[in-house]
């Protein structure tokens, strides 16, 4: 049986979930599921907004068949030739032999490559173009490298809809309603929102920037993404994130202790210094990075403002699962932190140079006070630079900058 929401009068919501999935893009737990959304347009045309994942097509032509209610699929629109947004678009073709395929040149070519046939009866379109399908109709808005380079959006400047490919995208299936507005977002979603831009999306700051700008320009009632939940309020709210995240912002002053240990001494000097600036009132988190997947390292590495790495030497360089997480900060490009070190060995300590050395490579990064060395374990020596480095941290947050 089929399962659609109404978005607006004329637009309805095919989209499915699939709370099976345990690695997204093979990549990033989700334990929560995903949402692979697509959309109906009901006008003299009827226009499909994008497809789901392959594993999906059942549910999903159920529901396509049930919102067309025996009217003709007139076009398709692909925003992202993604396979969990296009993988089922090759066996709908074949079922809608009539139908206009409306894409960038880049994502027909991407057809040919994923599906070795090439389409007929299509529409390339540019940063631009319109298309009238009835009542309603089409702009469509170049979106290059968020993250693909053939993305595109589509703007429906009647209902003020804005269909933003990967964009404004989050991780967890849909509840029973599909708005953001009839859920707990900020409680339920936000994290995982967070943790979705950073890791899809992150790398492409200033390419989220330029579509930012492009959605200034528009009226934006409603804002329909590929994943994740339908916005129709607080839509600002939601801007204002992506605004923050993609010109590498701290969203919030704090400190993340982050640490990699072998046998404990590491975690125990990462463990009193979260607890003496906790004991002060500072925000403070505390990871260990062996332990923590790094979509989540990631996610919160970029939103506070001060991050301390601790982390142990290991056969002469940093201990690999930190070496790992630096690799993947840098690759996301961290920028405009403030950061302290503290390394452990036990008879030629060198993570913390090593560190440095990373550090001081990512853009507009300032270092907190003097690296800590801890020798074997932390005693009073260690200690005591400890203490100072936790008061360099402190002043930070306690008007002593």
């Amino acid at each position: 049986m089929d399962c659609i929401s109404r978005v607006t009068e004329d637009l309805l919501f095919l989209g499915v979930n699939d709370r099976k999935l345990s690695l997204f893009e093979s990549a990033y737990p989700v334990p929560r599921g995903i949402s692979y959304n697509s959309y109906l347009l009901r006008d003299e045309k009827k226009v499909l907004f994008d497809t789901v994942d392959a594993a999906f097509w059942e549910p999903f032509y159920e529901n396509l068949e049930a919102a067309l209610a025996g009217d003709a699929l007139d076009v398709i629109v692909v925003h992202h030739m993604e396979p969990d947004h296009s993988a089922c678009l090759i066996r709908l073709l074949e079922r809608y032999p009539e139908a206009e395929l409306v894409a960038t040149q880049k994502t027909v070519q991407m057809i040919s490559n994923f599906f070795s046939v090439t389409p007929k009866n299509v529409h390339v379109v540019k940063e631009g173009d319109t298309m009238s399908v009835g009542k309603h109709s089409i702009r469509f808005l170049m979106a290059p490298m968020v993250h693909w380079p053939e993305v595109m959006m589509s703007y429906l400047p009647d209902l003020g809809v804005l269909f933003s490919a990967d964009a404004f995208g989050t991780f967890g299936a849909l509840g029973g309603s599909i708005f953001a507005d009839e859920s707990a977002f900020a409680r339920d979603y936000l994290d995982e929102a967070r943790r979705y831009y950073f890791n899809i999306v992150g790398k492409y700051g200033v390419q989220v920037q330029s579509v930012l700008k492009k959605a200034a320009g528009l009226k934006i009632s409603c804002l329909c993404p590929l994943h994740g939940p339908v916005w129709r309020k607080d839509i600002g709210w939601f801007l204002d994130k992506y605004d923050f995240w993609s010109r590498y912002l701290p969203e919030e002053r704090g400190v993340v202790v982050f640490y990699a240990s072998v046998y404990g001494h590491t975690q125990n000097a990462a463990e009193i210094l979260a607890r003496r600036l906790a004991e002060q009132a500072i925000p403070v988190k505390i990871y260990d990075v062996s332990h923590t997947h790094v979509s989540i390292l990631l996610a919160e590495a970029f939103r506070y403002s001060h991050l301390v790495f601790c982390a142990a030497t290991y056969n002469n360089g940093i201990f690999v699962s930190m070496e790992n997480f630096l690799a993947d900060l840098r690759a996301h490009f961290m920028q405009k932190r403030k950061y302290a070190l503290v390394e452990c060995g036990s008879w030629a300590p060198q993570a913390g140079g090593l560190m440095e050395k990373e550090l001081a490579a990512m853009k507009d990064m300032e270092k907190l006070g003097e690296t800590v060395t801890v020798l074997s374990s932390v005693r009073e020596e260690s200690r005591a630079a400890l203490g100072k480095l936790i008061d360099a941290i402190a002043g930070e947050f306690l008007g002593n900058e």
